[in-house]
């Protein structure tokens, strides 16, 4: 069976251990009832991370998370996730309808289904919602996109049904990639969409009309030049993934685009930016 490295870690500090392993580049947080548990790409990562960790005094305990596992804890007791016209589920029913919500109606809703598993993606973090909000800020009718570490692939899904005429979502994780390729099966209404297990370094092709990054802080600084040169003259960016705090060194980093929408929820920030 997969696993998944992680660490453990019981505390009530838990952005600033967020902001001390960003430099491990960890995929994803799960909140828990006493602290949070980090994961990471590789089990070398993951050590280094809780090395630096407990440096810093944190309690660190490294764990391998079985997929199923993980996947029937993480999807017990959730609900749909409304943002905007979209709403995300775990199963395919009830239906969506207009009146999900009878005290606030969704005019044309948009429905996607993402089961929970270890490639992240449902709606119910932060800085997915984030991301979905953005991508209904700015208008991509008819526009090519990327997802850059798609993860689930939830971000690709809902430019298509949002009117994107192609959208490509790449990862170097190839159990991501076939997660998200089987999402786009649960979703057939989402059209001309292609998962690609890759990273920034090797993919190639022209430039796109905009671009969804939803990686750590460290990463976006790190890739800043990369994810620009992916987007076309007049093209968006949007950025998420990064803590409330990183907010200005994100922007310094794409300061050579213009920042045209950006919001908060709880700890977690997002950028849109346009490049001239």
């Amino acid at each position: 069976m997969k696993t998944y490295p992680a660490f453990d870690v019981r505390t009530d500090s838990a952005d600033l251990l967020l902001a001390l392993v960003d430099d491990f580049s960890p995929t994803a947080v799960e909140e828990r009832d006493a602290g949070v548990r980090v994961f990471f790409a590789t089990a070398a990562a993951r050590d280094e991370a809780a090395a630096a960790s407990r440096a810093r005094g944190f309690d660190a305990s490294a764990i391998d998370v079985p997929d199923e596992d993980w996947a029937r804890r993480s999807q017990e007791g959730l609900q749909p996730v409304t943002i905007g016209r979209i709403v995300v589920r775990t199963n395919p029913s009830p239906p969506i309808s207009i009146a999900t919500n009878p005290q606030s109606p969704i005019a044309n809703p948009i429905a996607i289904v993402i089961p929970a598993s270890m490639a992240f993606g449902t709606g119910h973090h932060a800085t997915t919602r984030l991301c979905l909000e953005a991508l209904q800020a700015i208008d991509i009718e008819g526009a090519e996109v990327l997802d850059v570490g798609t993860g689930s692939g939830i971000l690709a899904i809902a430019a298509a049904l949002l009117g994107a005429a192609r959208g490509v979502g790449i990862d170097h994780d190839a159990d991501a990639i076939q997660a998200a390729r089987e999402n786009l099966d649960r979703n057939p209404r989402a059209r001309s969409v292609e998962f690609i297990e890759s990273d920034l370094v090797t993919l190639r092709g022209r430039p796109f009309d905009l671009v969804a990054a939803n990686l750590t802080g460290a990463l976006l600084v790190r890739s800043a030049p990369r994810l620009l040169d992916l987007a076309a003259a007049g093209g968006h960016l949007i950025l998420s993934g990064f803590l409330v705090d990183e907010r200005d060194a994100i922007a310094d980093a794409f300061r050579s685009a213009t920042i045209v929408w950006e919001r908060c929820e709880d700890e977690w920030a997002a950028l849109a930016v346009k490049k001239s």
